[in-house]
C-alpha cells in the first residue's frame, strides 16, 4: 500500500508534465499527418520506450552525474538540438501534402519492417537526446520516491510510466489521424511542413540554450 501511494503522487505530476507539448508531441502530430496512424502508434511506442531508458539511469544514479556535469550535459544537448533542426529542415524541404498521395504513402508503409523500425527510432531517439529529461527524471524521482524503496520496485514505477506515456501518444495518433482532422491538416500543404519545420528548428534552439541545474 505504502508504494501504491507513492506511485499514485509520483504518477500525478507525471502526468502534468506528460501533456505539456513539446518535441514528442510535434513528432507524433506530425507522424499521424504526414505517414499516418500506424506510423504514429508505432512512434509512440518509441517515445515510451525511451522513458524506460531514462528511468533506467536515474535508478542507477548515472542521470544525477550527468545533470551536474557540463560537459556530458552538453554533448547530449547539443545532440539533442542537432537532431531536432535536421527534422526541422527535413519537415522545411518536404514536398506539400496531397490526401491520396498520403493514404498511398501509408499504404506502401504498411509492408514495410524497415520503415517502422525507422518510425521506432525517430520517437526514441528524439526523446532520448532530450537532456530536459534528465533534469526530469532525477529532481521527480529524488522528490517523490523515497531512497527505501527497492530498485525493482522504482523499474516497476518507471514501467507503469511508458505505459502510460504510451497510451497518451497513442490517442494522440488516433485523435489527430480522425479523417476530419487530418484532412484539415493535409489541405494546409506546405504550410504545415513549414510550421512544423520551424517547430522542430525553434525546439532545437531553445535545447541548445538549456543549461544544466
Amino acid at each position: 500500500m505504502q508504494y501504491a501511494f507513492e506511485f499514485a503522487g509520483l504518477l500525478a505530476v507525471f502526468s502534468v508534465l506528460m501533456v505539456v507539448p513539446g518535441a514528442d508531441f510535434v513528432m507524433v502530430v506530425r507522424q499521424s499527418v504526414v505517414h499516418g496512424r500506424r506510423a504514429a502508434i508505432i512512434t509512440s511506442f518509441g517515445i515510451g520506450t525511451s522513458l524506460l531508458f531514462h528511468v533506467s539511469y536515474t535508478i542507477l544514479g548515472i542521470g544525477l552525474i550527468v545533470s551536474k556535469s557540463l560537459l556530458l550535459f552538453s554533448m547530449l544537448k547539443w545532440a539533442g538540438a542537432a537532431y531536432l533542426v535536421y527534422l526541422g529542415i527535413r519537415a522545411l524541404r518536404a514536398d506539400p501534402m496531397e490526401l491520396t498521395s498520403v493514404d498511398a504513402q501509408e499504404a506502401a508503409d504498411q509492408t514495410k519492417e524497415v520503415t517502422a523500425t525507422r518510425y521506432f527510432l525517430m520517437g526514441f531517439v528524439t526523446n532520448a537526446l532530450n537532456p530536459k529529461a534528465v533534469l526530469l527524471f532525477v529532481p521527480l524521482f529524488t522528490a517523490m520516491v523515497s531512497h527505501e524503496t527497492p530498485a525493482a520496485v522504482k523499474g516497476v514505477y518507471g514501467l507503469l510510466m511508458a505505459v502510460v506515456l504510451i497510451a497518451w501518444f497513442v490517442g494522440v495518433s488516433m485523435f489527430f489521424t480522425m479523417a476530419s482532422v487530418r484532412a484539415r491538416f493535409v489541405a494546409w500543404g506546405r504550410w504545415f511542413n513549414k510550421a512544423t519545420g520551424m517547430i522542430f528548428i525553434g525546439l532545437g534552439v531553445k535545447l541548445a540554450t538549456q543549461q544544466a541545474s
